[in-house]
């Protein structure tokens, strides 16, 4: 996620950087690769035009010019003026008056509409709220069974209505009928899609609307598809009004115009992004948090959220005290593996590491998800004295588990050497932090002022 305009704008300021003075030649040399790069990242050209006026007047003002660390207050200026376009705070999902709140959510066909519904839902349930699901897509193929299906594997409500019931506007009903009697705070209407925008689907939208009275409107829009999105949702709000929106596929968009571009086009805010496939692959949309990804400086807080929201807490002391206690043994190890496959991709993890540093050389790491599969297995095909005490494994043992795994004895070697490795690795770790857990420390750590950062050579 905006992995190329993040390379291109670092290397810009690493060249401020590189100026003992700032002059307005080189800044506008600055200026100039700031607006290419935001336009090869698809960022829409009224948007561009507008950022790069407002750095400029910021940029070239005495204060910064005469500065000691211009380069640097150049950065904070950029970073001020995208958490502006990108808009500035969190924007959650409001409730009604009075119960149950009806969310519509919107979109062209094929954008992920379906199933961002479900993720909401189990968003919404997470954070302690009693969703009902109803989908009213009465016309495409098996449109219904995808919203029944996700809400059975989330074990979330869901409205079917009376059987050959495929009025629309009868479901939405029905089902804000059924969120009053079960006490249901929240209907999610999952709405029908086109493969574009027409009279007969606005009427529709519009029809459901007035009858419900919805407290959000959410246009879901395919982040890959660019000013494409930005254009969709330009209209959907013309016609409709929505209320935000949430951005699918943003884990495959390295260039990230669409979300630099949706608010200031469309003056509503950006609430949710799809990062992934998996049901929890759906994150609130942090204007400030986005802003320091792109110029890598990270996102600890989002990633300090992840962990707290995955790791058990016992589990972890636990842990810790087999790390201290020298007691880590490989089913301990196969564990950890288990607990990280559930955080995602670590290269989405990694993506929210600060990009400084010696951290820098992790951004081009790439993890093959098999690779943890087969750890798991070989460790899986171990005996429970093999996996508690790794050095009985001799020759015969590992040839016994590289078959019954489905490896190579080489495998068996080289996880063996990793689990010596990381076993060394942690140890030292947490041997400098002294007893507790780590995820605590973390969360009770107060973040840095970026200002403070900045101004103090962070960068």
């Amino acid at each position: 996620m905006f992995d190329s305009l993040s390379e291109k704008l670092q290397r810009v300021f690493k060249n401020l950087r590189g100026e003992g003075k700032l002059t307005p030649e080189n800044m506008e040399a600055a200026l100039r690769e700031i607006r290419v790069a935001l336009l090869e990242a698809d960022v829409h050209f009224k948007v561009v035009k507008q950022l790069i006026e407002n750095i400029k007047v910021k940029a070239m003002g005495q204060e910064v010019m005469s500065s000691l660390t211009p380069g640097q207050q150049v950065i904070k200026i950029v970073r001020d003026e995208l958490v502006e376009i990108l808009g500035k705070h969190q924007s959650r999902i409001r409730t009604a008056n009075e119960a149950p709140t009806v969310v519509m959510i919107v979109g062209l066909q094929g954008s992920g509409k379906t199933t961002s519904t479900a993720k909401l839902a189990r968003h919404l349930f997470k954070a302690s709220h009693n969703p009902l699901l109803v989908s009213v897509d009465v016309y495409r193929p098996a449109a219904r069974d995808q919203l029944k299906i996700l809400a059975r594997d989330l074990k979330i409500p869901i409205y079917e209505g009376e059987p050959g019931n495929n009025i629309p506007l009868e479901l939405a009903k029905g089902a804000r009928r059924e969120a009053i009697q079960t006490g249901k705070d929240f209907v999610l209407v999952d709405t029908a899609g086109r493969l574009h925008i027409d009279e007969d689907l606005m009427v529709e939208l519009q029809t459901l609307k007035e009858a419900l009275n919805p407290t959000e409107i959410l246009f879901v829009a395919d982040a890959m598809t660019g000013q494409d999105a930005v254009k969709s949702a330009d209209e959907f709000h013309k016609r409709l009004g929505i209320t935000g929106i949430v951005l699918t596929k943003m884990d495959g968009d390295a260039r990230g115009g669409a979300a630099l571009s949706i608010r200031q086009v469309t003056g509503q805010p950006l609430k949710f992004v799809g990062v992934g496939e998996k049901a929890d692959a759906l994150e609130a949309f942090h204007p400030e948090r986005v802003a320091s990804r792109i110029l890598g400086m990270g996102d600890v807080l989002s990633l300090i959220e992840k962990v707290q929201e995955q790791v058990d807490t016992k589990n972890a002391e636990e842990m810790q005290r087999k790390l201290l206690d020298d007691e880590f043994t490989l089913a301990d190890f196969r564990d950890q593996m288990k607990q990280l496959a559930k955080l995602g991709p670590l290269e989405s993890l990694l993506g929210m590491m600060p990009n400084i540093g010696p951290m820098k050389q992790l951004k081009d790491v790439k993890v093959d998800p098999k690779e943890m599969t087969r750890v798991i297995a070989i460790i899986d095909s171990m005996t429970p004295h093999e996996r508690s005490n790794h050095m009985v494994i001799n020759g015969p043992r590992r040839r016994r588990i590289a078959k019954g795994s489905g490896t190579t004895v080489q495998e068996v070697n080289n996880l063996l050497k990793q689990y010596a490795q990381a076993r060394k690795m942690m140890k030292s770790f947490t041997g400098g932090m002294g007893k507790g857990f780590l995820g605590k420390r973390l969360g009770k750590m107060k973040m840095p002022d970026l200002d403070s950062f900045l101004k103090g050579g962070g960068f």
